[in-house]
């Protein structure tokens, strides 16, 4: 009987891991493999520091207009720069400016109105 248990059991298992669903899950996965850079993250990290002259916060490797690039947010003082760098060089593609998140500005508007309720 318990043979039968685990025999229906592990046929369960079999079964569902082929089914696409499973299949589907596993293609959202996250940690499937990127493009290799030649560079560590740390070391495009430490590029866009030395660049922006700050601290970064967050810092990716990810896809942008179909090339992989590093980007870097760093932080100077009030100024924040997002700042792209060539995973395979090192070197920095692109910065710019970051822009307000809106959910800062939300937050900033939830403040004033909790600030005039008091």
């Amino acid at each position: 009987m318990k043979q039968n248990v685990l025999a229906l059991a592990l046929t369960l298992v079999m079964f569902s891991m082929s089914s696409p669903t499973f299949a589907n899950t596993m293609m959202q996965n996250d940690a499937l493999p990127t493009h290799p850079a030649q560079i560590s993250l740390a070391q495009a990290i430490s590029a866009a520091e030395q660049y922006a002259a700050g601290t970064a916060s967050k810092a990716e490797l990810e896809q942008d207009d179909d090339q992989w690039v590093f980007d870097v947010e760093v932080i100077n003082g009030p100024k924040v720069m997002d700042v792209k760098v060539d995973p395979q060089s090192g070197k920095i593609l692109a910065a710019k400016l970051d822009k307000a998140d809106h959910d800062d500005h939300r937050d900033r508007d939830n403040e004033d109105e909790h600030e005039q309720k008091d």
